[in-house]
């Protein structure tokens, strides 16, 4: 077999090119990563890091429960008297305030009925004036022995069923009114009502299915439940006053943190599952808190605990303990040491070394020496909207 001799100019050629395009590669690699570079320590020169500013957040411990919106007020309307529904005078779904009129009720008989009961009450009063001034000039005439005993009890007598009569028929006058105020149905309170259960031209009765109902959206209430060894907590935590804030999460995951108006709990633990009721209030002005929908609710201490908070990755330790390194304004790393306190999600609690206006490098912090100069880029935090 015959071998072919390689010329010694072919190889010289070929690794000529091969140095050339590794050349060539590490190059264009330096111009199109400039910064990378800079980062990864591959050549001299400022290296480049990212900083992060220190923030300071409330840390007070939260403690979560599920809640049940509720109307502090509700009213189921009903009909006191009989009669023909006239008219609706609601917009379903609708908020009503306070003695609006939402319903009338055959208006006309009970109005003939206060006019009765009217005359019969003039009519009683001019018959007690007609009876009393007999009963008078019978007791003058008894006096002077011109009228027998007989007359005078007979005229007293009549007298006296006369004012029971007038009292009988004031009575009655009162009893017709309110039958006629019965025909006007008025909303209670102010809330929002739901359907008109019964319509005009319906016959209602005392007993009658209710023809609306109301519920009151403003103030409102969100009731949960706590174990007693949590509310003994609390009560022990703050000697005795149960001061809390409050951060309503919706089913839809948006927060709100309203202004706490009222709490109380219940008077006593449900033996069977050793809780008890706690009752918060609200005044719900843009409508969120519906009656009957189920709510995350976080409760903390009234009074916040602001705490420095430092991202996880600007953390760093050595033989002598934690440390982060921050960037002053003259752009120069500055090592710091750090006592830490308890983490928060992506967060650390910084007790001691940091203030709030502090910039600490969060990337690059390996290929960084202390009093060294650097190109920072600061890295805003993204919050995502929900």
């Amino acid at each position: 077999m015959q071998v072919t001799k390689i010329k010694k100019s072919t190889i010289i050629r070929k690794v000529l090119i091969m140095v050339l395009c590794v050349a060539a590669g590490w190059y264009l690699k330096a111009r199109l990563t400039p910064q990378m570079g800079g980062m990864a320590g591959m050549g001299g020169g400022t290296p480049y890091v990212l900083t992060q500013q220190v923030k300071t957040a409330d840390v007070s411990p939260k403690r979560s429960y599920i809640g049940r919106v509720e109307a502090i007020k509700s009213v189921d309307l009903k009909p006191q008297i009989t009669g023909y529904v006239e008219k609706v005078l609601f917009k379903e779904g609708s908020l009503v305030n306070e003695g609006d009129i939402l319903f009338i009720i055959e208006q006309k008989r009970y109005l003939a009925n206060v006019e009765l009961r009217q005359a019969e009450l003039d009519s009683a009063k001019a018959n007690l004036v007609k009876t009393e001034r007999d009963y008078k000039r019978q007791k003058s005439l008894s006096k002077q022995n011109y009228a027998s005993k007989a007359t005078l009890d007979t005229s007293e007598s009549n007298y006296l069923q006369a004012k029971a009569a007038v009292a009988q028929a004031e009575a009655n006058l009162e009893l017709a009114k309110i039958d006629l105020d019965y025909t006007e149905i008025k909303a209670p309170f102010t809330g929002y009502i739901g359907k008109a259960n019964i319509t005009e031209g319906n016959y209602v009765t005392s007993s009658s299915d209710n023809l609306a109902r109301i519920v009151q959206v403003s103030p409102i209430r969100v009731a949960f439940s706590v174990t007693d060894k949590d509310v003994l907590n609390a009560r022990m935590r703050n000697d005795g006053n149960q001061d809390m804030r409050t951060e309503l999460v919706l089913p839809n995951g948006k927060t709100i943190s309203e202004p706490l108006l009222a709490s109380f709990s219940s008077n006593e633990i449900d033996s069977s599952s050793a809780t008890i009721n706690i009752y918060t209030e609200y005044e719900n002005k843009n409508n969120l808190l519906i009656p009957g929908n189920y709510v995350d609710i976080n409760i903390s201490d009234k009074t916040a605990q602001m705490a420095v908070l430092v991202p996880q990755a600007a953390l760093a330790q050595d033989e002598n303990g934690n440390y982060v390194v921050v960037v002053t304004e003259d752009n120069i790393a500055e090592q710091r040491r750090v006592v830490l306190g308890d983490p928060v999600e992506d967060y650390q609690i910084v007790l001691e070394g940091l203030k709030p206006e502090d910039k600490v490098i969060i990337q690059g912090l390996q290929k960084v020496k202390n009093g060294q100069e650097v190109k920072a880029q600061l890295v805003t935090e993204t919050v995502e909207a929900k």
